[in-house]
């Protein structure tokens, strides 16, 4: 059984590849269209430009940046808050931000109740 070809919006990777920003972007959404018909910021162009130079071991602060088409295949380390998160891009990717795979908040993991915080640790010794 042969493997589907990926497609984004009826296009093939190596299509997308080709294509230029302004031709990308009708294939967007509303939001990441308007994102790129706007231009990117400073920050966005410098990632841009270190994926183009084809650099290593790149950290990012962008979250909010696009996923392009160029971008597939690479490791891009997104800011989480307090550290850097490899994320690895995928094809599935194209079209959201670094921003949503790059998860800021956890679970939080409560543990035993403190002294006071139910009436029977009332009774418990200080000690």
């Amino acid at each position: 059984m042969a493997k589907k070809e990926f497609t984004f919006r009826g296009k093939t990777t190596d299509e997308l590849k080709k294509m230029s920003l302004n031709e990308l972007a009708q294939l967007m959404t509303a939001r990441q269209r308007r994102t790129m018909k706007k231009g990117f910021t400073d920050q966005q162009k410098i990632l841009l430009k270190k994926l183009r130079a084809n650099e290593k071991n790149i950290e990012t602060h962008c979250r909010d940046m696009i996923i392009l088409p160029e971008m597939i295949g690479r490791t891009i380390k997104v800011h989480q808050g307090r550290e850097f998160v490899p994320v690895m891009i995928e094809q599935d990717m194209i079209g959201h931000c670094l921003g949503e795979f790059a998860l800021t908040r956890r679970k939080v993991a409560h543990s035993a109740p403190g002294i006071g915080a139910t009436r029977s640790s009332a009774s418990l010794s200080v000690k």
